[in-house]
């Protein structure tokens, strides 16, 4: 029998999620834990726990203590705090095999508190849905880099009308068919874990359409040489895709990590809109884990549509733009951003690193499509300041370096790579050439 966490602001929002609750539990098997996380105490049957309780059982010493002592809270800090032992109470549910699915219902501050709560307490795999009023806006701030699912509420969670009766069906619907195949799936890897099937070796690669080809080429050559042995999953780097695949890294649901795709740190240095923040690359490092890693696509910085490039770039004419789509510009890197690019990247990979599980290729005749010889963002003196910066900035490690004349998107290259990941995981009989 599946149980469902149910999410919200009973002091504000009770007849809705009341309602919420009792579409889910029309549906066969179902149990729900109704969680309470509004400022004033609501006594209702359905509640199984309230702010009251969290309180007690999970604030820290430092917190306040009572339900009265809320009512002076900042909104801001009010929604931090429970935000925060509720995340506490979700996270103990789950270590306890207790719960299936969760299922959040609000405006902007309950969509805020409940979204920390989704990321922080349960693994990307496990089912979780937010209905909210600010589900059809920008919901990058809410999701993150984990996998929940964002249901548009339409009307405002502010009374029962048809609108929102109907979104609220779809949503029970919704969370108990996952809450279902979560378990579905959970006894079918308990059954492999018992020895049904060898599990396999899981490879995180990055990507982006400008490193496509080699990707597509390493992950070809790992499933066809190594049958039944890489389950590669692909990350585009987009900012949110490295904080993802290193999220993984740090839950251990990766092995290795082919990071072909590295350009998330141009983002991170210039400005762009597809940063992964400045921990981008410490994941695998950190865990041990094989890592080989490339340069493809530092050869660029996104942004938006023209023009929201900022204007210090637009009004450089040294500086080259390409438009990749009308929704995506693209700068090409300068010598000195590639040089600084080189010695973050270095940064990263010598602290505390293993360095007989790390390798850096250097695909020397193009870091993507478009820096190849003849293409628009070809420029071999930043390329060079890149290169050297890496040379310089792992010349005192044991960190070994591969330079290659042919560009990452070569399939003897892409090729060469995934043998030396197998060779990393010792799975290889092939000699190091």
């Amino acid at each position: 029998m599946p149980t469902i966490v149910l999410i919200g602001t009973c002091d504000t929002k009770l007849p809705e999620i009341l309602y919420l609750r009792s579409q889910i539990l029309l549906l066969p098997d179902t149990n729900v834990h109704l969680l309470d996380v509004g400022r004033q105490s609501v006594s209702h049957p359905a509640i199984t726990l309230g702010p009251s309780g969290l309180l007690r059982d999970y604030a820290s010493p430092s917190d306040p203590k009572d339900i009265h002592s809320l009512q002076s809270l900042p909104r801001n800090e009010l929604v931090e705090l429970m935000s925060r032992v509720a995340t506490t109470h979700v996270k103990h549910l789950f270590s306890q095999d207790q719960i299936h699915a969760i299922v959040s219902l609000g405006g902007s501050n309950a969509t805020a508190l409940a979204a920390p709560v989704m990321r922080n307490a349960l693994p990307i795999g496990f089912p979780k849905l937010m209905v909210s009023t600010v589900a059809s806006g920008d919901t990058g701030p809410y999701v993150g880099e984990t996998d929940i699912t964002m249901m548009y509420s339409v009307v405002d969670v502010a009374g029962l009308n048809e609108v929102l009766r109907g979104v609220l069906e779809n949503a029970a619907g919704a969370v108990v068919g996952m809450a279902d195949a979560y378990q579905k799936r959970m006894a079918e890897r308990k059954g492999r874990e018992g020895g049904e099937r060898e599990k396999k070796v899981r490879v995180g690669i990055t990507m982006f359409g400008v490193t496509t080809p080699g990707v597509d080429a390493i992950r070809q050559y790992l499933e066809s040489k190594y049958p039944d042995v890489f389950e590669t999953m692909v990350f585009h780097a987009t900012g949110h895709g490295g904080k993802a695949m290193e999220r993984l890294v740090r839950a251990g649901d990766l092995d290795a990590v082919i990071d072909l795709t590295t350009t998330e740190l141009a983002d991170e240095l210039v400005g762009g809109v597809m940063s992964a923040g400045p921990d981008r690359m410490r994941a695998a490092v950190e865990k041990g884990i094989p890592y080989v890693v490339s340069l493809g696509a530092l050869d660029m910085v996104n942004f938006g549509p023209k023009g929201t490039v900022p204007e210090r770039f637009r009004k450089d004419e040294e500086r080259k733009l390409y438009e990749h789509n009308p929704t995506v510009t693209l700068l090409r890197t300068s010598v000195e951003e590639c040089k600084e690019i080189g010695e973050r990247m270095c940064e990263k990979l010598v602290e505390g690193a293993d360095a007989s599980k790390i390798q850096v290729w250097i695909p020397r005749g193009g870091l993507s499509m478009l820096s190849v010889p003849g293409a628009p963002f070809e420029d071999k003196d930043a390329d060079e300041a890149l290169f050297r910066a890496v040379h310089d900035g792992l010349r005192s490690s044991d960190i070994l370096i591969r330079d290659d004349e042919r560009n990452v998107n070569d399939k003897g290259f892409a090729h060469d790579i995934a043998e030396a990941m197998a060779r990393l995981l010792g799975l290889s009989s092939d000699q190091e050439s």
